[in-house]
């Protein structure tokens, strides 16, 4: 499998920790980039931050447009069929980045995994199956993939993992619904869901990154 270019950035030398980001459909590595020095980490260990770009593909519900995307939408309704064979081509390139910074000296209890849209769709359905605990899970406007199978196919060992969703209450691209939908099969499966909304569509809001820097800070910062 071909490794997926990324655009790393560490806030200081020598990174005990990781944060592996996914963008959105359409957008690349490098649309989260400018947030870093927006948020702060002061009470963080040094961090890595890891930008993956997700490949090109035609993407249906766009006509056919060809974009960076993690897996095809044919359309936009909630129950609308899933590319199951996309997302488990995007989640296996994926848990190799994770396997990428373990291998590089980060702890897996040192990693999270982070995304937007798409790219939080990606978070969750890696992160919750992932063999081996993780620090903690971010999922940024939107929702919970391939829902019906998680029961069966989770993994035990971040059965815990803290889990930070925020969603924008006006978010037309990825509605509310759709979002609290998603908390709730979480926390039905138990899961620790820390939800949060902002007056904000289909963005990042000020307060978010506050709220971002809190978990992150809470999720990496050992006692």
């Amino acid at each position: 499998m071909t490794a997926l270019p990324c655009i790393e950035i560490e806030t200081a030398p020598n990174p005990s920790a990781s944060v592996i980001w996914l963008h959105g459909l359409g957008a690349d590595g490098n649309d989260f980039v400018p947030i870093i020095p927006q948020l702060n980490l002061s009470a963080c260990p040094a961090i890595r931050f890891v930008f993956p770009s997700a490949p090109s593909m035609a993407v249906t519900v766009n006509g056919g447009y060809v974009m960076p995307a993690w897996y095809d939408i044919t359309e936009r309704a909630i129950n609308a069929r899933e590319d199951l064979a996309g997302i488990h081509k995007s989640a296996a390139a994926i848990s190799e980045l994770i396997e990428r910074e373990a291998s590089r000296g980060i702890a897996y209890e040192n990693i999270v995994l982070a995304g937007f849209s798409q790219g939080c769709a990606m978070s969750l359905q890696i992160g919750l199956r992932f063999p081996n605990a993780l620090a903690g899970i971010m999922a940024l406007s939107g929702y919970l993939p391939l829902a019906n199978s998680l029961a069966l196919e989770r993994s035990e060992a971040n059965s815990k993992t803290p889990i930070f969703m925020a969603h924008g209450v006006w978010d037309a691209v990825i509605t509310l619904e759709r979002a609290e939908a998603s908390a709730d099969a979480l926390e039905k499966l138990g899961y620790q869901v820390d939800w949060n909304t902002y007056p904000m569509e289909h963005s990042l809001h000020p307060d978010e990154l506050v709220d971002i820097s809190r978990f992150l800070t809470m999720v990496l910062s050992k006692p």
